[in-house]
């Protein structure tokens, strides 16, 4: 598993937590499955930059900052 999808997959569930949200709920917000958006969370999953994206725009935050710190 790519440490890099783990450090995203952490920083998703982080900002999730934060915000009070269920991944559940948040992936209603964005319009993704359930199922896909607990993989990229796992790091089992190689997610898209487009989905990246999806991600930054439903925590209100830019693409930078998503990955923000992540080597």
């Amino acid at each position: 598993m790519s440490t890099i999808r783990v450090q995203y997959g952490l920083r998703i569930k982080d900002l999730r937590d934060e915000r009070g949200l269920s991944q559940r709920g948040f992936a209603a917000r964005i319009g993704m499955s359930p199922t896909y958006l607990a993989d990229v969370e796992r790091g089992a999953r190689n997610v898209s930059i487009d989905n990246m994206k999806r991600i930054a725009d439903g925590f209100g935050v830019t693409f930078h900052e998503m990955t923000e710190g992540m080597e």
